[in-house]
């Protein structure tokens, strides 16, 4: 398994991949840092109760390496990390173990810093804070980073109708939108107020009826937002949503929303691609969350994330003119842009200055 792990960090060129455990705590934990060059590797903290420990590994190493790219192309100068922890979050959170946690992070000096991510919350962060400086996303600090997401991915919507429909005017444009949490129904508010039409759904029967009674959207069941004849689907909610099953399913224009990760696999978005539907890679538009705790480290500043986040337009706009240029689908232009802003940084990084 070593030669596996070690043969998997060389071949997607990671930088770290540290095991963290404590007996006492029964805190079992691995942090993975992709890439610094950028700056420190910023990503949250996820606890999930993996089938394997191999998972486990798999999916901080997979989600470190889409926080570099997310914070390459949101312009951050951020590295990309992530840390998992392993059990069921309803019976293993205690204040020893994110205590324990957060000296292993504070060992890292500085390399990598956290926030809050599934089954995480801004009081696991706070005992975290306890031990460790390293930990974004504090109450009384840069606090929900919901609105600054949904406002983003309103954003990047509005650079994929320019390039689609000519006009960033979504007055009359028809979007389904999957998943009504706290982003979902922010962009949802967002579009509304565009003058958009909205098909919505939602697991959850409170959160569809929310939207119909405050925002006055038309529901349909979670299966049939797949079927809706729009311009723009909008999935808010799971991942790999683009899968064999819903790619032939889709009547849009444009897929573009907050979930992470919405292709099942690669293939998924060279379909959509030939199928004419113009693809806003999730890392990309959905990185207003992550602008939101950059803001913390500097010094929180409202307005100031508002701006950034207003800029994920511009990188969308770009991502679609590397494809252009490339001749490729979107997903991949994006990843492209994120490793060209990091060559242009290392070469600048090898000037030397003295510590």
């Amino acid at each position: 398994m070593i030669l596996e792990i070690f043969d998997y960090l060389e071949k997607y060129d990671y930088e770290q991949l540290v095991f963290c455990q404590d007996r006492n705590s029964g805190l079992k934990a691995i942090i993975s840092i992709h890439d610094t060059t950028l700056g420190p590797a910023l990503g949250g903290t996820r606890i999930w109760d993996y089938k394997s420990e191999e998972d486990a590994i798999v999916d901080a190493l997979r989600l470190s390496k889409g926080m570099t790219y997310k914070n390459a192309t949101a312009g951050l100068n951020l590295g990309g990390g992530k840390a998992v922890i392993i059990g069921d979050p309803t019976k293993i959170k205690s204040e020893e173990l994110f205590r324990s946690f957060g000296r292993y992070i504070e060992g890292l000096g500085g390399r990598y810093i956290t926030a809050e991510d599934m089954n995480t919350t801004t009081q696991d962060m706070a005992l975290i804070n306890d031990e460790t400086d390293y930990v974004v996303g504090l109450e009384g600090k840069s606090g929900n980073p919901s609105p600054v997401t949904a406002f983003g991915v309103y954003r990047g919507i509005l650079a994929a109708a320019n390039e689609v429909f000519g006009s960033d005017d979504l007055t009359g444009k028809v979007v389904a939108v999957q998943g009504l949490g706290s982003v979902g129904y922010a962009v949802c508010e967002h579009l509304v107020n565009a003058g958009a039409k909205l098909f919505v759904t939602d697991i959850r029967k409170e959160s569809i009826e929310r939207a119909v009674n405050n925002l006055g959207v038309t529901a349909v069941s979670p299966d049939e937002i797949y079927n809706v004849e729009c311009d723009i689907f909008t999935p808010c909610a799971m991942g790999a949503v683009i899968n064999d099953f819903t790619v032939e399913q889709l009547k849009c224009k444009i897929v573009a929303g907050s979930a992470n990760n919405q292709l099942a696999e690669e293939k998924h978005g060279e379909i959509l691609r030939e199928k004419g539907i113009l693809y806003v890679p999730d890392f990309v538009i959905n990185s207003g969350g992550v602008i939101n705790v950059y803001e913390e480290l500097l010094g929180y500043n409202k307005e100031r994330a508002m701006k950034r986040a207003s800029a994920i337009y511009d990188a969308v706009k770009k991502v679609i003119e590397i494809s252009k240029r490339d001749n490729v689908p979107t997903f991949i232009a994006a990843e492209r842009m994120a490793e060209e802003r990091i060559e242009k940084i290392r070469k600048v990084n090898s000037i030397y200055l003295k510590e």
